[in-house]
């Protein structure tokens, strides 16, 4: 960063600054808005009443209309709660057969954050399911009704509500190998009850998603309400800390309440058409959950009985591979792309992820190692196959360095500060003589920066590293630390964890090294220049040491192990390069471009033209003078 810039970004500042003192309010005229402020307030609260007036007659009348249904119903509204548990060695999911629908689901072999040796995604409490039918005169509502079980068996269930005459709703259950389960919606006997264009049903999904992980903060971070468009492409609700109230105005596959691991997706065969309401609340920390879900929906519904609604839930982890697989088990025939429950990043970098990191880490735990070496031969691995552009970053700055004094001598007459643009075109000619780029230095290192994006996006969505120790870290999936406490600090939390502080300070010391190696290829006023970028470059490990304080210990570690092995490959670098024989080079290649101009090529020959086209111009402005002068 030189000069030129470092006044730029002030007086860029400076302008933002004075135009906020002077665009604020005078006293009057806070005074009046505050009034106005007010008015509004009343008004708004007028308006909220009024609504909230209207919900709460709506409520009523529709809760008068479902009253309605005892009529119909009479022998299904009264009865005795029974639940019907379906299980196989993955999970197992309760049944209650007042609403005739899953009230709890324990995924098996994974235990929480409290040491529960399962996972409770949810239950009664927590979860609520409806399907609400739109008759002529009345709602039916299949929380209000209690079925009747019948072909119980640990993987399958046939659940029946009797209207009388012949009229009745049955829901049929097929529990899969794993994380599956298939439910069939039939109304038989009934189709004189609905207007004869009524095809569609309300299906009302609401769950308190539970916290299920240490960190609060961290899982908060990655858990939202994802659903998937029928023309392809997922997309989410926002996970922050305010309330998602959104109507998705296309046709969507499914609907899944997800937190950081676990995921509850509901998918309809005939889909859920446009118009749905998804809605998302953050719940506060310490209560034991994360947000509040709910999703109002519409799909298909058959009155005459002839064909039924069918749906399929998971119930189970975020695994890309295993997503993958129980997807073919819905037997629909279109992509539903579950995987991208597991978020792997930006288009560019879901490329890195989806084609690179995945194998690499299937290959690395097919072995049954650690998870932490497994991080470690990944950075490893990474390194090799970046090593080339960081040998060519090193050497670019390692040439730079070597011609240092012969840059401070071709510069010493550019010490005006009215000079720099002067100074700054000889040192580009100085390099364009000896064939070097002060640019090629650059690229390399910016092609690494999608790789530690890729693994910032990758790490803490794979759940393999869930309950996984290394050396003192107890989980790799949260944040290890090594100091804790009751209250919350701004900025901090409730703990200070050991891998982010060695992260942190290994940044610090990669950052002097970094500098050093900059400031020793600086010519004249560039490493006073150089005092604001070396304040940024040591500041930004303390602003990630508040960023990362909360994140994953295995992220942490990445980056700690990453830096430390890009501080090594760079130690060795330097004490590899002789810095004689590296400037011989140099005076060869400047000495065969001397005799063979045309051999200059890429950004050297642009310099070297663009110097003499500022000669040129300099030499004709020289003489315009001088004749001026004769005058």
């Amino acid at each position: 960063m030189d000069k030129n810039t470092i006044i730029g970004f002030v007086l860029i500042a400076a302008v933002l600054i004075g135009y906020g003192v002077w665009s604020q309010p005078s006293a009057e005229e806070r005074a009046a808005m505050a009034k106005q402020d007010s008015i509004n307030n009343v008004v708004r609260q007028r308006a909220q009443f009024a609504r909230k007036e209207a919900q709460e007659k709506k409520l009523a009348e529709e809760s008068n209309r479902a009253q309605d249904t005892t009529a119909l119903f009479y022998s299904s509204l009264k009865g005795k709660e029974e639940k019907i548990k379906l299980q196989n060695k993955s999970i197992e999911v309760t049944l209650n057969t007042k609403g005739g629908t899953p009230e709890k689901v324990v995924v098996k072999n994974f235990p929480d954050y409290k040491k529960n040796p399962d996972v409770t995604l949810f239950d009664k409490k927590d979860q609520s399911l409806k399907f609400i039918l739109q008759a002529k005169e009345t709602n039916i509502n299949t929380s209000n009704l209690y079925f009747t079980p019948s072909d119980v068996t640990d993987s399958t269930v046939t659940m029946t509500a009797i209207a009388g005459s012949g009229k009745d709703i049955t829901i049929k259950y097929t529990l899969g190998k794993d994380y599956m389960l298939h439910m069939e919606f039939l109304a038989s006997g009934m189709e004189g009850l609905f207007s004869p264009n009524y095809n569609m049903m309300d299906v009302n999904w609401s769950d308190r998603c539970r916290q299920q992980e240490k960190g609060f903060t961290f899982e908060n971070q990655h858990t939202c309400l994802t659903y998937h468009d029928v023309d392809g492409g997922t997309d989410e609700l926002s996970s922050t800390g305010e309330k998602i109230n959104e109507i998705i105005e296309e046709r969507i596959d499914w609907v899944a309440f997800k937190n950081q691991f676990f995921s509850a997706v509901m998918i309809a065969k005939n889909d859920f058409s446009d118009n749905s309401v998804l809605t998302s609340i953050p719940q506060q920390k310490g209560s034991g959950y994360l947000k509040q879900y709910e999703a109002k929906l519409k799909t298909f519904f058959d009155p005459s009985g002839k064909k039924a609604s069918e749906f399929d839930f998971y119930f189970g982890p975020n695994d890309f591979r295993l997503l993958q697989r129980v997807e073919k088990e819905a037997g629909y025939d279109k992509e539903l792309e579950l995987q991208k429950l597991v978020y792997l990043g930006w288009p560019i970098i879901r490329i890195i992820n989806r084609w690179f990191t995945i194998y690499v880490f299937d290959f690395l735990t097919s072995m049954n190692i650690n998870m932490g070496i497994v991080l470690i031969l990944i950075t490893l691995l990474l390194k090799f196959i970046t090593y080339p552009l960081v040998k060519k970053s090193y050497m670019s700055s390692a040439k730079m360095r070597v011609l240092k004094p012969k840059l401070e001598e071709a510069t010493k007459q550019f010490n005006r500060p009215e000079d720099q643009m002067q100074k700054q075109q000889a040192m580009m000619a100085e390099y364009a003589k000896y064939g070097v780029s002060p640019l090629s230095g650059c690229l390399p290192m910016l092609i690494q920066l999608p790789i530690w994006i890729a693994m910032f996006n990758f790490v803490p969505n794979a759940i393999q590293l869930r309950g996984e120790s290394f050396l003192w870290i107890k989980d790799l999936s949260t944040y290890d630390p090594i100091l804790e406490w009751n209250t919350n600090i701004w900025m901090i939390g409730d703990h200070l964890s050991l891998t982010c502080i060695l992260f942190c300070v290994s940044n610090i010391l990669y950052s002097i090294m970094t500098m050093r190696q900059q400031k020793d290829q600086m010519v004249g006023q560039q490493a006073e220049q150089m005092k604001m970028m070396q304040w940024m470059t040591y500041l930004m490990p303390v602003f990630f040491f508040f960023m990362f304080n909360d994140y994953s210990s295995g992220l942490n570690f990445y980056y700690f192990t990453s830096l430390f092995c890009s501080a090594l490959i760079m130690w060795i670098l330097r004490k590899t390069t002789n810095d004689e024989k590296l400037l011989a080079i140099l005076e060869a290649r400047y000495k065969e471009n001397k005799n063979n101009p045309k051999k200059l090529s890429g950004l050297a020959a642009r310099l070297q033209a663009m110097q003499e086209q500022q000669m040129e111009l300099q030499r004709k402005r020289e003489e315009l003078e001088r004749r001026r002068n004769r005058q």
